[in-house]
């Protein structure tokens, strides 16, 4: 169900609150309203830019290789890109040669349009959180290091603050031994 947008009316583009014309602010994020008309305009424009963006690749446009891999991981990547309405091209890997006798089998590049190439990058860092269930978790502490000359350390894992004279986190386990 769509909700009706009133052009005279203001809306949170945060949390899509809606307010009178006199109301300047939302009163849950404090952030600044847009008017219904503004908003109305934004939803055009992005209709605009779905629908260009689901168009077919055509001959004259620009092209860019995004990913290369094994055949059924591209597959998997161009159904994510086609669920979000994006459309891609899988070409065989010129690069790969099987002659050495180690090869895992033949690689794809997907190329997508050089338009596209933002919208790509979100719908595939989206996915990749969805699937590994990163949307979940803290990442701020991802890039710590074990200093065994420090004091404490924080877990890369789990954040948890701990004396660097342990050699694995006590909140989950990781060893750093």
């Amino acid at each position: 169900m769509q909700r009706t947008i009133e052009p005279e009316l203001k809306y949170c583009p945060q949390c899509g609150g809606e307010y009178r014309a006199e109301i300047t602010a939302c009163a849950v994020c404090v952030a600044p309203l847009v008017s219904g008309r503004d908003l109305i305009d934004r939803q055009r424009q992005e209709e605009r830019k779905l629908a260009d963006r689901r168009r077919p690749i055509r001959p004259d446009d620009e092209l860019v290789s995004i990913q290369k891999g094994p055949v059924i991981q591209m597959q998997m990547v161009q159904a994510v890109l086609k669920r979000a309405g994006i459309p891609s091209l899988a070409a065989g890997d010129s690069g790969t040669s099987c002659a050495s006798g180690g090869c895992g089998g033949p690689n794809l590049v997907i190329q997508v349009r050089m338009s596209d190439v933002e919208d790509v990058h979100a719908v595939l860092a989206e996915d990749y959180l969805r699937s590994t269930g990163l949307h979940d978790h803290d990442l701020s502490a991802v890039d710590a290091v074990f200093d065994t000359e420090a004091d404490f350390a924080l877990c890369p894992a789990c954040g948890c603050r701990f004396s660097t004279t342990q050699d694995s986190c006590p909140e989950c386990g990781l060893c750093f031994a």
